[in-house]
């Protein structure tokens, strides 16, 4: 997900093992946004523009689960990632871990 204010772009990227909520693992403004921009378009990886989605997101810590009053805008994203990339979204275990 990207926002651009006063052309600086602004970055925020997810990770979803469809186990947990989704987690911040990058974020960044300027040179570092546009870093993340390029892995991303090396790996392949879908990009959606959410600038009031980014404003929030960023205001987190990295390697935070993104809040409950988030998920569905993140699962919008991640639906959109999904679609994109031609693949399945992971589907959380329903049997209890046995310790």
């Amino acid at each position: 997900m990207s926002e651009e204010s006063d052309n600086i772009p602004s970055v925020v990227a997810l990770q979803y093992d469809g186990a947990q909520a989704p987690t911040i693992i990058a974020k960044g403004k300027g040179a570092i946004a546009e870093q993340i921009l390029a892995m991303a378009d090396e790996y392949g990886i879908p990009l959606r523009e959410d600038p009031d989605l980014v404003t929030l997101l960023s205001q987190l810590e990295l390697g935070t689960e993104i809040p409950s009053n988030l998920y569905v805008a993140v699962a919008e994203v991640l639906a959109f990632a999904y679609m994109m990339s031609g693949k399945e979204a992971p589907v959380p275990d329903k049997e209890p871990k046995q310790t």
